[in-house]
Formats: structure tokens, C-alpha cells, sequence
């Protein structure tokens, strides 16, 4: 018998073998490559010299905790705010004091921002202070390195303070040397290249051999390290994540503290926060898309629970205890003005009598809502912030009582009123210019030309929320210029962040 078939079988056997292996090979090789495109992008974080203790601490324990690089640039402040003009690269940007946020956020570089500590100037000089430095003026004396005002925040300060003393123009004709980083200054005076220096309170608490000299004007001048998010980020959701992190009362605030900072009340920490706002039904149109979008950049979750505002503060006097609270008419914020923060007034909307497009029972006044064949509804006056300020209206007229013959629906909110009207189960209601700018095509208004019919619409921070940082970035978001016209296109009138 010949063999040769065998062979060839044996052969055709493991060649098919090795085909079906091929496949597996392929994907596990297509697997490894997937997972090395997915590591995790760095963090480029631009940080002011004098805050590189804590910030460097804080970044290798995130880095062990997520797995995400941290890679940090250090200098004077004003000179990094420079190289990120300069480049348009980079996600954080920490300075030595919030002037340089300030700056950065004018120029368009710069957009969240997140306290992370305080720090003072302090006058710094030899070991036992031998030359006998007690006042400013003593540095005339004695030779002095100061840092440049233009790269460094604490020459900013330092310029600050004492042009308001009349001083600045004199110390700076008689300072030795300008250095571009406070860390700069305390090393000279540590290697006996000048008497003395000015820096950070938390820079001289770095070099415990040097002697401290304060002075009043500078212990009353405190300036905040600052955190802000960069516009040119490419991950701003894992950049504001690790400036929380770096802020976070139970996460980087000890670290500042244990450096020498003082160490600001920041948020608690949460990989992704959960967070609670109340909101009256009425403005769900004009926040609903703000909402998403801070949700999506702050990598967090909102629970938002829209209703009538006399259901919802009835809530909170029974324990409920939201993050934010946005309501429909500062009379339901002032029923718990207790338990938040101070509100700002956003927007304002006014009452309209809706009815049926082309108007066909032709009203044209409150009064014709007190015919008996015409059906009306109105928002309820104890339930929601509408109704309440309708009702108030009502009473003023004298009508209120007349008017309750006719009425054959009470809503706490005004969406299902409009409903109502739609389906031609009401021929009019009382409802807001909101209620109607989304069914214009559908319904007609009458304006309503009363001093009690408008209604001013406040945003506050709860005073219990673990979130108090996050919630004002939220109230940023909603009186921003995006949110305006979402505002105005849901038939508000645009207040904006007045408190």
C-alpha cells in the first residue's frame, strides 16, 4: 500500500490545523494592538514652581489610582501663561495666585477654575536672622532678590502690595537680583547669594534653616493657588477630574495642608459625582440641554426632579436636601432660604392668557375668562410658583373668587395645561410666555398687563451639598452666553447672575 495518501492526508490535516489557528492569531494580535491605542492619553499640567510639592505628591497618587500619566511643567506662573499662549497645548494650569486664572480666562485660555489653597508673603533671610530684619524698610539696607512681576506670582504680589505702600519703585531700584521663580529666591538666600528674599509663606516652611521675618502689610495680603481647566485641553472631562481631585477635601487638600498650605474647604471626592437639583417644572426647557452638556464635561450625573415649586419646597421641609435648587419664582426660594447659599436671578418670565389658535371664543382680557361657557384653567396656587403668583394677581383684580366658578383644571404645572388646551378640553389658561413660545403654531397669547404677573426665576447652591464648587461651576453654565439663548429661545427674559 502506498503511503503517499497518508502522508498527504496527515499533511492536509495539520495545514487545515494551522488555518484555523491563523484567525486566532490574527485577533489576539489585533487585541494587543487595540489595547496599546487605548492607553490612557497624559495629563499636561503647566504648574507654578512654589506649588511643585504638593502638586508633584498629589499627581504620582492619582497616577497610581487611575493609571493616568501626569506630566508636569514648572515655572513662574506668568511665565507658563505665556508658553500656553504661546503653544495652545496642555490641559491644567496651576498659578501661584488666581490673578493669573483671571488673566487667562480673559484671554480665552483658560475655563473652569478650582481654589486649592492660600499662601502670604513672608520676608526670608539668613539662618538667626544675624543682620536684625524686622520691617520693609530694614531691606534697604541689606541686599535682596526679588521675583520678576511679570513671570512669577509672587513678584506680582510683591509689586501689588507695595506700590498701594509707596515703596515698590525704591526696593526695586535696590534689589540685587529678579528671579523668575520664588523656589529662585529661597535657594539664594540658602547659598548666601543675597540677605534676603520675599516669597511664599508654604516656600518658606521648605527650608526650615532659613529665618522668617513678618510684616503686617503682607500677612493681610492672601493670595489663592488656583487650578484652571485650559481651553485648548483635548480631555477636559479627565483634566477637571484631576483638578477635583487636586481640590477634594478627602483626596489633595491634605497634601497642601501637610505642605505647609492653607488648604481651602474643597469639594468631596467622587470619580463620578451624583448630584441632585430641584427645578421648577416651568424652566425645564430653557436647562435641559445646559444640563447634558455639564454633565458630559464634568464627567458627573444629575438627578434632576422637575415639579411645581410648592410640591418641591414641601419636599425640602420634610428633609429632602438637593445639591442646587432652581426655582421658578423667589417667593418658593425665599420659603427655604435657610438651607441655601445666596441665590442669583437668571431669568424672568411673565403670565399670557393661552387659548386655541385663531382665538375663536375671542378673549381679549381677564374679565372674558369670567363668561360661564368659557372652560379654564389655571396652574394651582398653592403647588407651583405660576400659580401662586396668578392667584396673588387674581386677589388684586377681585376676581379670584368669580373666576374659581369657571375653572375646571388646576395643574402644578404649566405643560399640562397647555395639553389641556390642545386637546380642547379647556378654552383658556393662565400659563406663562414660556409655556408658549414651544406651541406658537398651535396656540395663541394675550399678554397680560398687570404688575403682579411677572415672575423672577433664582439659582442657589445648597448649603449641606458635598459639591459646592461643582454647583457653583453649574451655575456659571447656566447664566453663560450659550444658555442665554437657550433661554430666550424657550421665551425667557434674559436676567443673568443677578443676586
Amino acid at each position: 500500500m502506498d503511503p503517499a495518501p497518508a502522508r498527504e492526508g496527515e499533511y492536509m490535516k495539520i495545514k487545515g490545523t494551522h488555518i484555523g489557528i491563523l484567525p486566532a492569531l490574527l485577533a489576539a494580535l489585533f487585541l494587543l494592538v487595540g489595547c496599546q491605542r487605548q492607553k490612557p492619553a497624559p495629563l499636561l499640567v503647566y504648574c507654578a514652581a512654589g506649588i511643585k510639592p504638593p502638586v508633584e505628591e498629589v499627581a504620582r497618587t492619582y497616577e497610581r489610582e487611575f493609571g493616568i500619566p501626569v506630566q508636569l511643567q514648572y515655572g513662574g506662573s506668568g511665565t507658563l501663561l505665556g508658553n500656553i499662549r504661546v503653544t495652545k497645548s496642555g490641559d491644567l494650569f496651576v498659578a501661584g495666585d488666581d490673578s493669573f486664572i483671571r488673566i487667562g480666562r480673559e484671554q480665552g485660555l483658560v475655563a473652569e477654575s478650582i481654589p486649592l489653597a492660600q499662601m502670604h508673603p513672608v520676608i526670608i533671610t539668613r539662618p538667626g536672622n544675624p543682620l536684625g530684619i524686622t520691617t520693609l524698610a530694614d531691606l534697604l539696607r541689606v541686599s535682596v532678590a526679588l521675583a520678576n512681576p511679570d513671570a512669577a506670582s509672587i513678584g506680582k504680589t510683591t509689586q501689588r502690595i507695595l506700590e498701594k505702600e509707596g515703596s515698590w519703585a525704591t526696593l526695586k531700584a535696590h534689589a540685587k537680583v529678579f528671579k523668575p521663580t520664588v523656589n529662585d529666591i529661597a535657594n539664594d538666600v540658602k547659598l548666601g547669594a543675597v540677605d534676603s528674599g520675599i516669597v511664599w509663606d508654604a516656600t518658606a516652611r521648605q527650608y526650615p534653616e532659613l529665618a522668617v521675618v513678618r510684616v503686617p502689610v503682607f500677612d493681610a495680603a492672601v493670595e489663592t493657588v488656583t487650578v484652571g481647566v485650559l481651553t485648548c485641553s483635548r480631555q477636559p472631562t479627565e483634566a477637571l477630574r484631576f483638578a477635583r481631585y487636586l481640590g477634594a477635601r478627602d483626596k489633595g487638600s491634605p497634601l497642601f495642608a501637610q505642605k505647609g498650605y492653607a488648604a481651602g474647604e474643597g469639594d468631596g471626592w467622587a470619580v463620578t459625582p451624583e448630584i441632585t437639583l430641584f427645578s421648577g417644572a416651568m424652566l425645564r426647557p430653557g436647562i435641559e440641554t445646559t444640563l447634558k452638556e455639564f454633565e458630559r464635561r464634568e464627567g458627573c450625573r444629575i438627578t434632576t426632579v422637575y415639579n411645581g415649586c410648592g410640591i418641591l419646597t414641601a419636599q425640602m421641609r420634610t428633609g429632602q436636601r438637593p445639591d442646587a435648587y432652581f426655582s421658578c419664582d423667589t417667593t418658593f426660594m425665599n420659603t427655604v432660604a435657610d438651607m441655601y447659599l445666596t441665590p442669583v436671578n437668571v431669568v424672568d418670565n411673565h403670565l399670557m392668557i393661552l387659548v386655541a389658535k385663531g382665538n375663536p371664543m375671542g378673549i381679549r382680557t381677564i374679565a372674558d375668562l369670567l363668561r360661564p361657557e368659557v372652560r379654564v384653567g389655571l396652574p394651582h396656587h398653592e403647588k407651583s410658583a405660576m400659580g401662586n403668583v396668578a392667584w396673588k394677581m387674581l386677589l388684586d383684580l377681585g376676581v379670584y373668587t368669580q373666576l374659581a366658578a369657571n375653572l375646571k383644571v388646576e395643574s402644578p404645572t404649566g405643560d399640562f395645561l397647555v395639553n389641556q388646551l390642545r386637546t380642547g378640553s379647556l378654552d383658556a389658561i393662565i400659563a406663562c410666555r414660556s409655556n408658549w413660545a414651544g406651541v406658537k403654531d398651535y396656540l395663541d397669547a394675550i399678554p397680560i398687563e398687570h404688575r403682579l404677573a411677572q415672575m423672577t426665576q433664582p439659582y442657589a447652591v445648597g448649603k449641606e451639598t458635598r459639591y459646592r464648587q461643582m454647583m457653583t461651576r453649574l451655575q456659571a453654565a447656566l447664566v453663560s452666553a450659550e444658555s442665554r439663548k437657550r433661554f430666550e429661545l424657550a421665551g425667557f427674559r434674559w436676567l443673568g447672575n443677578k443676586p
